[in-house]
């Protein structure tokens, strides 16, 4: 497979398959079509997901899928075929899909490591990993929304040109994973994505508790948490910082961790443990009272679980 260049160069640029028909296939498929790609295959088990997403693809095959090794067919008619299958199925189907020399199989997932396609790659084929760091959510905007976001690339040089050309030309930003890095990549995502979600949760349940009734509580955190984030984006993470710990106010800190104790659960611990992360981002300020920052990281001690050494059994 030839690494494309530039986008003039449509006759270099390779045909795309997809192997499952999800959200992020769907997504994917759509951007590259709008790009002047030919999306040329997709297999699917869902012989109707299959058709529906293939009947947005100017000059795409629709195979369905009734084992693994059925989706070789994909091969068939794309050089590059992107497997877009859940985390725990993707060994199962590098073991059995049979690219040629001449073909790419990449895994779309940010947990599982590139060593799982290894079985295609002692058939000859170049493995990679693309990952979208973007919450497909399964809106018809996806493709679109998509835009601006980063996607992390890990494969030999031919094909990471190949596909940093690709991210480039869908509008999205080509970063680099080392080889063997992806659980802790992964888990950074989720504190992007996933954990942002379970912080604005805990937030509801404090205001609920209070008799906040739970709509208004999410309502009335728009304005703040899209308020932090443009902050955070024009200035910085340490720059955005606000609050107590923003301005070494260890009594209020100690009140705030008193009263979560008084809840009971872990709410005092969870506020702690983020606690100690804000101590670290206001270190990084010009001017920071670490005197202050001390006597908070003093306040919360009581609430932080001991950590046990690393070279622990």
């Amino acid at each position: 497979m030839n690494p494309v260049n530039t986008k003039a160069q449509n006759d270099q640029r390779p045909t795309l398959g997809f192997i499952g028909a999800g959200r992020v296939a769907t997504a994917l498929s759509l951007a590259a079509t709008r790009a002047g790609y030919n999306v040329t295959a997709v297999a699917s088990r869902s012989a109707n997901t299959a058709k529906a997403l293939a009947a947005q693809l100017p000059q795409c095959h629709t195979i369905a899928v009734a084992g693994a090794g059925d989706a070789n067919a994909v091969f068939d008619h794309a050089d590059l075929v992107f497997l877009t299958v859940p985390d725990d199925a993707l060994a199962m189907c590098a073991d059995n899909l049979s690219p040629s020399a001449s073909q790419a199989l990449v895994h779309c997932s940010g947990a599982s490591e590139v060593e799982l396609l290894r079985p295609a790659a002692k058939r000859g084929a170049q493995i990679g990993g693309f990952h979208p760091l973007f919450l497909f959510a399964g809106l018809a905007d996806d493709a679109t929304r998509m835009a601006g976001s980063a996607i992390t690339i890990e494969a030999e040089p031919s094909l990471a040109l190949t596909l940093r050309t690709l991210a480039d030309d869908i509008g999205c930003r080509p970063l680099e994973i080392p080889a063997g890095e992806r659980m802790r990549y992964h888990a950074g995502a989720n504190y992007a994505a996933s954990f942002l979600l379970c912080a604005l949760e805990e937030a509801t349940e404090l205001w609920r508790a209070i008799g906040m009734p739970e709509d208004d509580a999410q309502a009335a955190m728009w304005p703040l948490v899209m308020g932090t984030l443009t902050a955070a984006r024009e200035r910085g993470l340490s720059g955005a910082l606000a609050g107590p710990v923003s301005r070494g106010d260890a009594g209020i800190v100690t009140r705030h961790t008193e009263a979560l104790a008084n809840m009971g659960g872990n709410h005092a611990t969870l506020y702690a443990l983020l606690t100690l992360r804000a101590i670290r981002l206001a270190r990084q300020r010009p001017n920071a009272d670490d005197a202050a920052l001390d006597a908070i990281a003093r306040a919360i001690a009581p609430y932080v679980p001991p950590v046990a050494p690393k070279d622990a059994p």
